[in-house]
């Protein structure tokens, strides 16, 4: 009698698998990025936070 070799899990992961997975967390790593302004919009904002920081007057109290 011969046996049935076990047929592998649908879930197991494999070489291409994983692949897949990392390419779906670069890929929405990459959504969310764009999503919240990318980095031009983050070194504008440290810029602006800066000019407004520097501009401001100094209040004297008396």
């Amino acid at each position: 009698m011969s046996e049935d070799k076990p047929t592998d899990s649908p879930f197991k992961l494999n070489r291409g698998r994983i692949l897949l997975l990392v390419m779906g967390v670069v890929l929405v790593l990459i959504a969310v990025s764009t999503w919240m302004g990318g980095i031009n919009a983050y070194q504008q904002l440290k810029q602006a936070n800066a000019e407004a920081t520097s501009a401001a007057p100094e209040t004297t109290t008396r």
